[in-house]
């Protein structure tokens, strides 16, 4: 059984034992997370049901597995002949869930 749910504005594809790296949840390491937006559920046996927008009654459980943050992003700003640089980094925080079932 494949969902696809709609998690911190972005959609994604999972299927029960996926892990996926989301936007920082505000939840606690090991903790279960419910998602219910969920837009389309595809069946074993070729079936689907789509939402309009989101399937009614439908969920998605996970488990969160780890919070922390990604790999540093160099913003620089320069501008020529004005004596202008700006360096900046940033960290993106996330939260790494892993998939237990899809509940339709």
């Amino acid at each position: 059984m494949t969902a696809i749910i709609e998690a911190c504005g972005r959609q994604y594809r999972v299927n029960p034992g996926d892990t996926l790296f989301v936007e920082k949840l505000g939840v606690e390491d090991g903790q279960t997370v419910t998602f219910d937006k969920v837009l389309a559920i595809f069946n074993d046996d070729g079936t689907a049901t789509i939402g309009t927008p989101v399937v009614e009654g439908a969920t998605v459980t996970a488990t969160a597995v780890k919070t922390g943050k990604g790999r540093k992003i160099i913003v620089y700003k320069m501008r020529p002949k004005k004596n202008y640089r700006r360096k900046q980094g940033h960290r993106q925080p996330y939260t790494r869930i892993t998939v237990d079932a899809i509940n339709a």
